[in-house]
């Protein structure tokens, strides 16, 4: 059985949401493919936040896991939800950027 691929991923939060982090500017977890024969992604990224800050992951996806409509998500500075939402898939030490919605 081959290992399933692992990247390093940064997120990088805004202040109001630094507080869940001990104020932090940004957090750092890795992202699991789902397959050995595929690539990381937002999805998994977000799951491993989920274990290592619950609260945190909370304020970005809503009760049944879909990114909340409030928050942006950037990855490497294109916007998550053009490049396939959770499915989105991550380069080896993606820069996440982590933005509240402008209305």
């Amino acid at each position: 059985m081959k290992a399933r691929p692992v990247t390093l991923v940064t997120f990088v939060l805004p202040t109001t949401l630094r507080h869940w982090i001990g104020d932090d500017t940004q957090v750092r977890v890795f992202a699991v493919a789902p397959e050995e024969s595929e690539t990381p992604t937002l999805g998994g990224a977000l799951d491993t936040l989920r274990r290592t800050h619950p609260d945190l992951e909370g304020r970005l996806r809503d009760e049944y896991g879909a990114l909340r409509r409030h928050i942006g998500i950037f990855v490497c500075g294109e916007n998550a939800r053009r490049l396939g939402g959770l499915d989105c898939e991550l380069p080896p030490g993606a820069e996440v950027y982590v933005l509240p919605a402008l209305s």
